[in-house]
C-alpha cells in the first residue's frame, strides 16, 4: 500500500509557498520518518504578483506556520486592511458609496440587527452596527503598539507586495520549516499506468517523485490542465470583466496618509481598485472589454490617479474568469491561479488559496487507497465555496441602480444572475438574511454578515414583518448602544495608520 509521504508543489508565488509553508507547519512531527515537502519552480516563469489584497484568515494562517507578524510587515511592506468601501456602486453619484467592513455586526450571534435598522429608518447600516467604517474615514489604524502580534481591537486583515510575500514565505518554509526547493523547468510529466503523475522531469535534470502533486503553476495549470486533461470552465457569461489594468504609484510625499481599507471605485464598464501600502499605492482598473477599450480604460484609470499617473507605466493583465472542472483528480490537486481565477473585487484569491492549503494538509490521506475518497470531498467542497464566490461578487452587479452605460445595465440582465443568487435575492425581499440561514457551511468565504453589509450598503428593500418580539427588540437596543460606546472608546483610542505602520517599522509589536 503506498503511503503518502513525498508531497510535491510545482510553482512557486504566493500560492506555491503559502501551500508549502502550510502542508509543512502541519505535518512538521513526521519529517524525521521520512515525510518530505517539495517545491519545484521555473527560474524563468515571473509569478503574476498583483494581488494585494487578503482576509482575516490570513493572520491565523501566518500565525499557525510560526511567521512573526512584525516580520510580515517589515519585510512585505504590508498595511492593515479593516475592509472595503464602494464608491458609485449604487448610483454612480460622487456621495455614493458604502462599506464592506470586517467586523460582525454588533451582537450578531444573538440578533439579526437588520429588521431594527430598517425600522429605525437612521444612517449607514455599516454605521448603525459598527465602527468600523467610522475608523476607515478617520484613517485610524485596527490596533494599537502595545497591542500583540495577530490580536486586534478591530478586525483586520492585511495589504501587502505579492512579490515581496513570496520572498518571505520562501525563506520562513526553507529555512524553518524544512521544505526543498528545487529551481528547475518541468519538460515532461511521468504518468503511472493509472492515471497518476509519478515524477516530473526537469530540463535542469533531477527527475522529481513524489506521492501527492500540487499544481501552482498559475494559468499554464501544467498538471491539473495538461497533464491530467481537467477541463475549465468559464463563467464570463456572468462576470463580464476580463482585462486588468495595473500601476503602482509613489506618494507625493512619505508622510502621505494610508488608506486602511481597500477603495473600489466604479467606473463606466469596471472598478478601479486602490490600495495602500507603507511606500506606494497599488492602482488597477479591472473593465470589460467588450464594454469598453483598452485605451479608454487606461484614460478612466490615468483621470482616477490625476497628475501621479504622468510617466507611469501601466500593466495589462488579462483575465479569464472561471475554475476547473475537478480541483483534485487522481493524486493531483490544483490551487490558486491553476484552480481558478475571478477579478478581485473582494480579495477572494489568497483566501481560497488559505482554504485548499488547510483542507489538504488536514485531510492528507494517508495512503493512496484513500485519497479518491478525500478528493471527492475536497472537490464538493471547493466546488461549493467557488459557488458562492461568484454568487456574492455578483450581487454587487446585480444590486446597481445605474443604467448610465450598457455594461451596468447588462448586469441587471436575470439570465446573467446564477439561479441560486436570483432564488436568494427574491427571498431577501421579504427575510434578511442572518447566520445559517442560507450559509450552511462552517468556513463560509462570505458569511451572512457579509451579504449585510452589501445588500444594505447597496440600498436594498427588505420588507420585514411590522413588529418585533420584545426580547428581540431590547437585545437590538443593547447592541447599537454598545455600538456607540464601542466607535467613541475607538475613536479616542487609535493611532493613526500611518503612524502605527512607522512604529511597527522602528520597534515592532509586542510579541504573542
Amino acid at each position: 500500500m503506498q503511503v503518502i509521504q513525498r508531497i510535491v508543489i510545482v510553482g512557486g508565488g504566493t500560492a506555491g509557498w503559502l501551500t508549502a509553508g502550510v502542508i509543512a507547519a502541519r505535518h512538521r512531527g513526521r519529517v524525521p520518518h521520512g515525510f518530505e515537502v517539495t517545491l519545484v519552480e521555473s527560474p524563468n516563469i515571473p509569478t503574476i504578483g498583483v494581488g494585494e489584497g487578503t482576509w482575516p484568515t490570513l493572520r491565523t494562517t501566518l500565525r499557525r506556520i510560526g511567521v512573526s507578524e512584525t516580520d510580515f510587515f517589515r519585510q512585505c511592506d504590508a498595511a492593515f486592511k479593516q475592509g472595503a468601501r464602494f464608491n458609485r456602486w449604487t448610483t454612480g453619484a460622487d456621495d455614493d458609496g458604502y462599506y464592506h467592513p470586517l467586523m460582525l455586526p454588533q451582537g450578531f450571534a444573538q440578533v439579526n440587527m437588520v429588521p431594527h435598522w430598517l425600522s429605525d429608518g437612521d444612517g449607514s447600516f455599516c454605521d448603525a452596527v459598527t465602527p468600523q467604517g467610522q475608523l476607515c474615514d478617520a484613517g485610524l489604524a485596527p490596533k494599537t503598539i502595545a497591542t500583540p502580534e495577530y490580536e486586534a481591537l478591530a478586525n483586520y486583515a492585511y495589504h501587502l507586495d505579492a512579490g515581496k510575500f513570496s520572498a518571505f514565505l520562501q525563506r520562513h518554509c526553507c529555512e524553518t520549516l524544512g521544505v526543498r526547493h528545487i529551481l528547475a523547468d518541468v519538460t515532461e510529466v511521468r504518468m503511472t499506468e493509472s492515471g497518476d503523475v509519478a515524477a516530473l522531469e526537469t530540463r535542469q535534470g533531477p527527475v522529481i517523485e513524489g506521492d501527492l502533486f500540487v499544481d501552482c503553476t498559475g494559468f499554464r495549470a501544467l498538471l491539473i490542465g495538461d497533464a491530467m486533461g481537467v477541463p475549465f470552465r468559464p463563467c464570463g457569461d456572468t462576470l463580464f470583466c476580463d482585462t486588468a489594468l495595473a500601476v503602482q504609484v509613489p506618494y507625493g510625499d512619505p508622510a502621505d496618509p494610508v488608506a486602511c481599507h481597500t477603495i473600489s471605485t466604479a467606473q463606466s464598464a469596471g472598478w478601479i481598485w486602490d490600495i495602500g501600502l507603507p511606500t506606494r499605492r497599488g492602482i488597477g482598473h479591472v473593465f470589460s472589454s467588450s464594454h469598453i477599450s483598452a485605451d479608454e480604460a487606461e484614460r478612466e484609470l490615468r483621470d482616477y490617479i490625476g497628475p501621479a499617473a504622468d510617466g507611469l507605466t501601466v500593466r495589462r493583465i488579462p483575465i479569464r474568469s472561471g475554475h476547473r472542472e475537478t480541483f483534485w483528480k487522481g493524486n493531483v490537486v490544483a490551487v490558486g491561479l491553476a484552480a481558478g481565477f475571478l477579478e478581485p473585487l473582494e480579495a477572494s484569491a489568497i483566501v481560497l488559496v488559505e482554504l485548499s492549503a488547510k483542507m489538504i494538509a488536514e485531510q492528507l490521506p494517508p495512503n493512496r487507497a484513500v485519497m479518491d475518497v478525500l478528493a471527492r470531498r475536497y472537490n464538493e467542497t471547493t466546488h461549493y465555496r467557488w459557488g458562492r464566490i461568484i454568487d456574492f461578487l455578483k450581487l454587487h452587479y446585480a444590486l446597481t441602480q445605474r443604467t448610465d452605460s450598457d455594461f451596468w445595465r447588462d448586469n441587471r440582465r436575470p439570465e446573467t444572475i446564477p439561479d441560486r443568487l436570483l432564488e436568494l435575492m427574491e427571498l431577501w425581499k421579504f427575510q434578511p438574511p442572518w447566520l445559517h440561514d442560507e450559509f450552511d457551511r462552517a468556513e463560509e468565504v462570505f458569511p451572512a454578515a457579509s451579504y449585510q453589509y452589501v445588500l444594505y450598503g447597496m440600498g436594498h428593500q427588505t420588507h420585514t414583518p411590522q413588529g418585533e418580539g420584545a426580547a428581540d427588540a431590547e437585545l437590538a437596543r443593547r447592541a447599537r448602544r454598545e455600538t456607540e460606546v464601542q466607535t467613541a472608546r475607538l475613536m479616542a483610542g487609535l493611532p493613526r495608520h500611518r503612524e502605527l505602520l512607522d512604529k511597527i517599522a522602528r520597534h515592532g509589536m509586542q510579541p504573542i
